[in-house]
C-alpha cells in the first residue's frame, strides 16, 4: 500500500501554535462554507486554561456574568470532581453571539483543536444563526453588550443597597427562572391611540344601551350580583392580560413592593432565561448538527491528504466516544445520548436522500431519493426543534438501530406493558412518544397567574395544570411559593387542577405555610 504524502498536511504531531491553528481554520472554513453551504457568524477563537473553563462552566458558559454565590458553589463542585479525576472537561465551549465566541482548551492536541473548531465554530455556529427558534428569541449581536450592562448594574446595586439585599432578590429570581420565559410570541402592545379608541367605543356602547328605567328599580342589597362580579373579574383579567405564563414578567410589572432596581434585576434574570430557552428545545438537533459537520469535515480533510492516519485515528476515537450510547443496564447509562441520536438521524437523512429503501420511500416521500443531502439538512436545521424534528425525520431504521420500544407504566396496572414494538403501527407510536419526551412545554409544570385583585386582598392566585396526574414535589413547591411571596409581598395561593377534567387536586397558600 502506497504511503500518503505528508507535504500537504496541516499539522504534524500533537503540538500546536497559532500559525497551525490559523492554517487548519482556513482549510476547515473552505469545506464548511463552499462544500457544505453553511452560513455562520464571524468567529472569535479564544484559548483558555482548565481553570478558565471551570469558571465558564460555573457562570452558565457566558464570558460576562454578574456575581452570585451559586456560581462560586458550582465552581468548587466542578473543580473538586475534575481534580479527583471523576469528571473531564469539555474540549470546547461555544457562545451564541455575533461574533460567535469559541473557547478552545489549551491542553487539547492539534488534532482535537481541528475537530472542536469544526464542531463549534461551524456546526454550532451555523445552527445558532439559522435555526428559527434562535432567530425568533435571541439577539446574537446584542447579548454580550447586555451581559456587560447586567454585570455592571448588579455590581452598582450591591454597592448601593448591600450584597445581602441583592442576593435575596437574585435567589428568588433564580428559583423562578424556568417559569420566567415566554413560550409563544406575545401580540404587539396596543398604541396609546388604540387604547383611547377602545375606551371611546366602550363609552359609546354604554350610552346607547343605557335606559333611565333601571334607576327606578329597587337596589338588591342582600346578595351581590353574580353577573356583575363575573364582569369585574373578567375586566380585571383583561386589563392584566391574565392568565400569564411568565411569572417573572408578571412580578416585574405588577408587584406593589418592588423598587425600580429590584424590577430591573428581575428583568435581567428573565432576559437571560429567555436567551437560553431555545437551547433547551434543540439539544439533540444542535449537537447532532455540530457532530455531523465535524465528522464530514475531518473525513474530507483526510481525503484531501491534509490529515495524517495517526491524527485521523485520534479524531475517530474521540468522535466514537462522543456518539457512544450505553445500554440501559450499563452503569454509565443516563438516558439517550443527544450526540448519538442527533448524529444518527443526520446520517440517516443523508442515506435516505442518496440510497433509500422501499420503506424509506413510504415513510419519507418528500425527500427520499432526492439526492439533495445539503438542501434537506439545511432545511431541517433551520425549521425544526427536537420534538418536530423527530416527528418528521425519525425513521424505522434509527428506531431499530437504537432498539427503541414503548412501555406503558400506569400506576393502576400491576405490570409494565410493551405498548409498541417494531412494526408499522409500533414505529409511529415510538416516534410520537420519543418526540413528546423532548417537548419542553409538556415536561415542565404549567403554572400560570390566573387572578389578582389589586384593589382588594391582593392575593396572587396561581394555577397548576396537572397533566397525567403528575403532582409537584411538596418541599420544592412550598419553597418556590415562598420565593414568589418574597417578590409579591402579599399572600400567594396555588391550585392544582386536573388538565383533562378540571377537578381540584390540591390547594395551598403562603398564609398556610406561615402557620
Amino acid at each position: 500500500m502506497a504511503k500518503r504524502a505528508t507535504s500537504g498536511l496541516l499539522f504534524h504531531g500533537s503540538d500546536w501554535n497559532f500559525a497551525t491553528l490559523s492554517r487548519a481554520y482556513d482549510a476547515i472554513e473552505k469545506i464548511a462554507l463552499e462544500e457544505m453551504g453553511l452560513d455562520v457568524y464571524p468567529n472569535q477563537l479564544e484559548i483558555i486554561s482548565s481553570e478558565q473553563m471551570l469558571d465558564a462552566y460555573s457562570s452558565v458558559g457566558m464570558p460576562l456574568m454578574y456575581q452570585h454565590w451559586s456560581f462560586g458553589k458550582r465552581f468548587v463542585y466542578e473543580d473538586h470532581l475534575y481534580r479527583k479525576g471523576r469528571r473531564g472537561l469539555a474540549y470546547e465551549l461555544v457562545i451564541n453571539s455575533n461574533p460567535c465566541i469559541v473557547y478552545l482548551m489549551e491542553e487539547n492536541t492539534m488534532a482535537m483543536q481541528a475537530l472542536v473548531t469544526a464542531h463549534a465554530a461551524f456546526g454550532h455556529n451555523h445552527f445558532f444563526k439559522n435555526n428559527y427558534l434562535f432567530r425568533q428569541w435571541t439577539d446574537a449581536s446584542a447579548i454580550l453588550g447586555y451581559l456587560d450592562f447586567a454585570k455592571k448594574y448588579i455590581s452598582r446595586c450591591e454597592e448601593r443597597h448591600g450584597i445581602e439585599a441583592v442576593e435575596e432578590i437574585l435567589d428568588s429570581a433564580h428559583a423562578l427562572m424556568d417559569h420566567g420565559v415566554f413560550h409563544y410570541r406575545r401580540p404587539p402592545r396596543m398604541s396609546s391611540e388604540k387604547v383611547r379608541e377602545r375606551a371611546r367605543e366602550r363609552l359609546d356602547y354604554e350610552e346607547q344601551t343605557y335606559s333611565d328605567l333601571w334607576r327606578t328599580l329597587p337596589l338588591a342589597a342582600e346578595s351581590p350580583d353574580l353577573e356583575e362580579v363575573e364582569r369585574q373579574v373578567s375586566e380585571r383579567k383583561k386589563v392584566l392580560n391574565l392568565p400569564e405564563e411568565n411569572l417573572l414578567y408578571f412580578l416585574e410589572k405588577h408587584s406593589l413592593i418592588l423598587e425600580p432596581w429590584q424590577r430591573e434585576i428581575l428583568r435581567i434574570v428573565r432576559v437571560i432565561a429567555q436567551y437560553f430557552y431555545p437551547q433547551r428545545q434543540t439539544k439533540v438537533m444542535n449537537e447532532g448538527c455540530a457532530t455531523f459537520v465535524h465528522y464530514t469535515i475531518i473525513n474530507r480533510l483526510f481525503d484531501q491528504g491534509k490529515i495524517s492516519e495517526g491524527a485521523m485515528l485520534e479524531l475517530l476515537a474521540s468522535h466514537a466516544n462522543v456518539v457512544f450510547q450505553p445500554d440501559f443496564d450499563d452503569p454509565r447509562f443516563s438516558g439517550i445520548n443527544p450526540y448519538a441520536l442527533g448524529f444518527a438521524m443526520m446520517q440517516d437523512i443523508e442515506r435516505i436522500c442518496t440510497n433509500p429503501t422501499a420503506e424509506d420511500r413510504d415513510w419519507f416521500p418528500s425527500f427520499a431519493g432526492n439526492g439533495d443531502v445539503r438542501g434537506t439538512l439545511l432545511d431541517a436545521w433551520a425549521n425544526h426543534r427536537d420534538e418536530s424534528f423527530m416527528l418528521q425525520y425519525l425513521s424505522p431504521t434509527v428506531i431499530r438501530k437504537f432498539r427503541l420500544f414503548q412501555l406503558s407504566d400506569l400506576a393502576m396496572d400491576k405490570y409494565c406493558e410493551v405498548a409498541a414494538i417494531h412494526n408499522e403501527r409500533g414505529y409511529a407510536a415510538v416516534r410520537a412518544a420519543l418526540a413528546r419526551s423532548y417537548d419542553v412545554g409538556a415536561n415542565q409544570p404549567d403554572i400560570q397567574v390566573v387572578d389578582v385583585d389589586l384593589l382588594g386582598d391582593r392575593q396572587l392566585r396561581l394555577k397548576h395544570s396537572v397533566k397525567n396526574g403528575i403532582l409537584l414535589e411538596q418541599e420544592g413547591r412550598d419553597a418556590t411559593l415562598l420565593h414568589v411571596h418574597r417578590l409579591w409581598g402579599y399572600d400567594v395561593s396555588l391550585a392544582g387542577m386536573d388538565d383533562s377534567t378540571g377537578a381540584m387536586l390540591y390547594e395551598c397558600s403562603t398564609a398556610q405555610l406561615a402557620t
